[in-house]
């Protein structure tokens, strides 16, 4: 008998929301898509049920203060997604701080996004939404420890202050793009790109060796198309999204672990490419919270890098491929 022909290698993807984000997986099979998304929807589902903050009904959230000070037994899935939490503080000397729960709620990010006040006046990621977000104000805020340390992880056994309240967020959504990709590669033979917000991972093997990469954060700022070869990542942390108003005042949802306060931005965006999402994205969050200092730390790190600042202007670091250059003798 003549085995079945290979499958046509027509790519094929599906969109939709999550987590009040843009969501896309991207199969070169085509004929596997409707798969892949399914397992998109039962890993982002699985994660959520784990660390959802906003969900009552979560692991997480229904961990007591009482309960993770004597020391309680979580799930395999909450105990790694806590372990890359505290992988990634440590990766970046503590700027990436997953104990920053009471400190967002302060701040109003207290429930999706979606339910939250707009930003006032302006339409998300516009200059005078950005310039608004830039100009200092007068609060109250206080030098915190690093709650991270805090933090204990012994087997599933987690052990914290009560005091402290976890939000997984900055390591949850990279994870997640990483597991869906491996996941989606192994189970259905195909090149996967998976897409959560600013976070894409790959996984597979592609004909072409990779995806073309459209980086842009928001439409007004400068754009670059990238190789991204299989198997990579690459990651987005934005100043412009993720806002709401709070008090009177807008703020965005990356906030400085030193302080618990906003970052008052130095940068639009930063955009860093890795071996996956999860570094990829602890390296873009924690370019954002260091601000001016972030370039040379990125160099340091060796990583490839795309930072955009307030003005637009482009810093790379690395192994960053150079802008685009157009015919004007501008950049895109």
């Amino acid at each position: 008998m003549a085995p079945p022909p290979a499958p046509e290698l027509t790519s094929a993807r599906s969109d939709w929301r999550v987590w009040s984000t843009d969501a896309a997986v991207v199969v070169e099979r085509g004929d596997v898509v409707d798969a892949a998304r399914a397992v998109a929807d039962e890993v982002i589902a699985a994660v959520g049920a784990a660390c959802d903050r906003f969900d009552p009904a979560s692991e997480l959230s229904r961990l007591s203060g009482e309960q993770t000070e004597r020391g309680v037994e979580v799930s395999p899935l909450l105990a790694d997604l806590v372990a890359t939490a505290l992988r990634v503080a440590e990766r970046t000397g503590g700027s990436v701080d997953p104990t920053l729960g009471r400190e967002l709620a302060r701040w109003g990010y207290d429930r999706d996004l979606g339910e939250l006040e707009a930003p006032a006046g302006t339409a998300e990621g516009s200059d005078a939404d950005t310039d608004a977000a830039a100009r200092p104000f007068a609060v109250s805020v206080t030098r915190r420890s690093p709650g991270w340390r805090s933090v204990r992880l012994a087997g599933r056994i987690l052990t914290m202050p009560a005091s402290l309240r976890l939000d997984l967020g900055a390591t949850a959504k990279p994870y997640a793009a990483d597991l869906v990709a491996a996941r989606v590669a192994r189970d259905l033979g195909t090149g996967v790109l998976v897409s959560l917000g600013g976070d894409i991972a790959t996984a597979g093997t592609t004909s072409a060796g990779g995806w073309e990469v459209l980086v842009q954060d928001a439409p007004a700022d400068p754009s670059q198309q990238v190789f991204l070869p299989d198997g990579s990542a690459i990651a987005t942390s934005s100043t412009q999204k993720r806002r709401w108003r709070h008090d009177g005042r807008d703020h965005q949802h990356i906030l400085d672990p030193a302080t618990g306060a906003p970052v008052v931005p130095a940068w639009r965006s930063a955009t860093v490419a890795a071996s996956d999402c999860v570094e990829a994205n602890a390296l873009s969050t924690a370019a954002i919270v260091r601000g001016r200092a972030a370039a040379p730390w990125l160099a340091g790190q060796g990583a490839a890098a795309r930072l955009v600042d307030l003005q637009g202007r482009v810093v790379a670091t690395g192994a960053w491929p150079a802008p685009d250059t157009l015919p004007d003798g501008g950049t895109r």
